[in-house]
């Protein structure tokens, strides 16, 4: 990307926030994979962020929100306007049977406080890499729960710069889907409701459920976690198999042989090659067993020249 391509958010106005420009993301993502931001904002607090917003909004350059980047795939020609990351609002909070965490905190983190105040209902989200807000987005989910099922509230972030309080019963929750896919809102903190448990069993059933990820999960690649979404009556590793590609590789990226569900990155993989890797496997599936195979991980920016 050349330095005139760069589309200039005026950071000079806000002064006391930390950015970085033509910065590769890359160094942010769980594939080790993207290209670069032409602005990246790491607010340390809620006024910051909305200075941002407000700021962009103003100036008419495009907003993206990377959370913790963990099933995410930026595509090799970066994303222009400014992206925003959040790792400086990781604060959580106990108070008797609720969990509020703010966006940039993991759920790793947030299971950990519940169940040390004996709190139930996150134990299956005990080993999802990804940041509070990012969960809340994609109503992430694994071993038969899904943040909907523990979600109270969150604050958010809209667009035009107002803060709002959106229930559960507004966030329009569905298989990988809530309402800030939609209506552009930034998820700054989560209320998850939860119950009074026992901490050795709540710790226990964390233990065995992260047991299950390690043994069956190729956590020692970098990969995006799980690219497709279930398709109805079907699971998608099996498919994958079937398909004859589990162990495919096109460039630096593989079909896991641990998970066929997954895509990992063996060193030096880009995200072209991720993508050609996604756009093979749906092909086949289609074509071999009529099946439309669509992606779970969120793929954004531009691509490669």
């Amino acid at each position: 990307m050349k330095d005139d391509e760069i589309l200039n958010f005026p950071i000079e106005k806000l002064p006391n926030i930390e950015f970085k420009t033509n910065e590769p993301l890359s160094k942010y993502t769980f594939t080790k994979t993207g290209g670069n931001a032409d602005t990246l904002a790491f607010p340390k607090t809620r006024e910051e962020l909305v200075e941002i917003v407000n700021t962009a909004r103003e100036n008419d350059i495009a907003i993206t929100i990377i959370g913790n980047a963990s099933n995410l795939i930026i595509k090799d020609g970066g994303i222009r306007g400014i992206v925003i990351i959040l790792p400086n609002f990781k604060n959580i909070e106990v108070n008797g049977d609720k969990v509020t965490a703010e966006a940039g905190a993991t759920i790793i983190d947030t299971t950990i406080a519940a169940q040390k105040s004996s709190l139930t209902g996150l134990e299956f989200a005990a080993g999802i890499p990804g940041s509070v807000g990012g969960a809340v987005f994609m109503n992430a989910g694994a071993y038969g729960g899904e943040i909907k099922d523990a979600f109270e509230s969150a604050e958010v972030l809209l667009p035009d710069g107002k803060i709002v309080t959106l229930t559960h019963d507004d966030m329009n929750f569905s298989y990988r889907h809530s309402l800030v896919q939609e209506n552009g809102g930034i998820v700054i903190s989560a209320t998850f409701a939860l119950k009074q448990g026992d901490g050795d069993k709540i710790q226990a059933e964390m233990d065995r459920l992260n047991e299950l990820r390690r043994s069956k999960q190729p956590l020692e690649y970098p990969s995006c976690g799980s690219v497709f979404k279930r398709p109805t009556g079907h699971f998608t590793g099996p498919l994958i198999i079937k398909a004859g590609l589990q162990g495919r590789i096109i460039g630096g990226a593989q079909v896991s042989m641990k998970h066929a569900g997954f895509i990992v990155n063996l060193g030096g993989a880009t995200a072209t090659d991720y993508m050609n890797l996604i756009h093979l496997i749906q092909r086949a599936i289609k074509y071999q067993f009529d099946i439309d195979l669509h992606t779970e991980v969120r793929i954004i920016g531009e691509d490669g020249k």
